[in-house]
């Protein structure tokens, strides 16, 4: 499922989101660079990774999140056969809630 994505362009944009050292800093910064729904699709594609991890069912993430099926058997098959982004970022938000 992987492609090379790679480039200088979005090397230097996530050298920029790197750089951020707040949260209002990340709402400043991708309120600038994304639109209003770009932002929404991107957290509740988190959020469905999230709730897939947890074993709920497709009924229940849509009741939450408002996702579409479609939506959800995206997300499900990037938790599958993708780079493991989502299990990194979700196990280190699980980890920094701990403390």
């Amino acid at each position: 499922m992987s492609k090379d994505i790679h480039s200088e362009a979005l090397d230097r944009l996530f050298d920029a989101v790197m750089s951020l050292t707040s949260r209002e800093e990340c709402y400043d910064f991708f309120e600038d660079v994304c639109t209003m729904n770009e932002l929404s699709a991107m957290s509740q594609r988190l959020a469905v990774a999230s709730m897939l991890k947890d074993k709920h069912t497709y009924s229940d993430i849509t009741a939450v999140t408002g996702a579409s099926t479609a939506t959800i058997g995206r997300v499900s098959r990037t938790l599958n056969y993708g780079n493991d982004g989502y299990d990194l970022v979700l196990g280190r938000l699980k980890e920094s809630s701990k403390s």
